[in-house]
């Protein structure tokens, strides 16, 4: 007797659960949990990682990302309202740093404002200066695409409704578009500061002092000096501990403004 195409999904669900219970009873009974415990969730050495881990490890992360995510985002905001510009140069320097910025990885820019950049124009940066440029950069070039296409989302009845009250372009851009625009790209704004949170990280490569480690360089030094791999553990909850709370809330802002999406090209 054949089965109904409802039946079969729900025997093929049930499937799907007992494999899943297959594989997590496999791997409780082969697992070595006592080696497991002591390698990764080791008291003594977490707790050691304290106070230091917060105040110095977790501010820093914290700082660099939010400055790096400053820049980002007006220079992103210059950098869409360039590619949507009637000046054609404009939109041609816009392109090409967009473009050039996507296409680079994000450890080369910090390599670049750690060595090149000081050699060639005899300038020194500090470390703060150095994350935030080479994450505020990097970060430009994808929030200017999503801020590009939040501002096309808009309809172009809001600028003509402006322009027939008597505003001039520009101002209809700043005081009706702009506003919506952010309306809408919200939740790809807060998955951009996750990952500028995590591209944080690319500052290992700098020679830090002790007070200017974010968690992975902290994470890798304390590390080098444990007997166990608990840093490793310690070091990706802390992480979970800001990105988790961002991804509630792009989600969160993203039911808010309707789940609109926005074309990224």
């Amino acid at each position: 007797m054949a089965l109904s195409k409802r039946k079969r999904a729900t025997y093929f669900r049930y499937a799907q659960y007992g494999l899943l219970v297959l594989i997590a009873l496999v791997v409780a009974f082969t697992a070595n949990w006592s080696e497991i415990t002591h390698t990764f969730f080791d008291v003594k050495t977490a707790t050691a990682m304290f106070p230091e881990l917060i105040t110095v490890a977790l501010k820093n992360t914290v700082l660099y990302t939010v400055f790096g995510f400053a820049l980002a985002l007006v220079l992103g905001l210059l950098l869409a309202l360039m590619k949507l510009s009637s000046v054609a140069p404009y939109r041609w320097i816009a392109t090409v740093y967009i473009e050039f910025f996507r296409g680079v990885p994000a450890l080369l820019v910090f390599l670049a404002f750690t060595v090149a950049v000081p050699l060639a124009f005899q300038v020194k940066f500090d470390i703060l200066s150095t994350v935030m440029m080479a994450l505020g950069l990097v970060g430009a070039a994808y929030i200017a695409e999503t801020t590009r296409a939040g501002i096309q989302a808009v309809p172009k009845g809001q600028i003509e409704a402006a322009r027939s009250l008597g505003m001039s372009r520009g101002r209809a851009m700043i005081t009706i578009v702009i506003p919506q625009a952010f309306r809408i790209i919200l939740p790809p704004l807060t998955n951009e500061l996750i990952l500028l949170t995590k591209d944080s990280s690319l500052v290992y490569i700098i020679g830090l002092a002790r007070d200017e480690y974010e968690l992975l360089k902290f994470g890798r030094e304390f590390l080098s000096r444990s007997p166990t791999l608990t840093p490793i553990l310690v070091i990706g909850l802390t992480y979970l501990i800001i990105t988790l709370p961002l991804g509630y809330l792009s989600r969160y802002l993203e039911r808010r403004t309707g789940g609109k999406k926005v074309a990224v090209v």
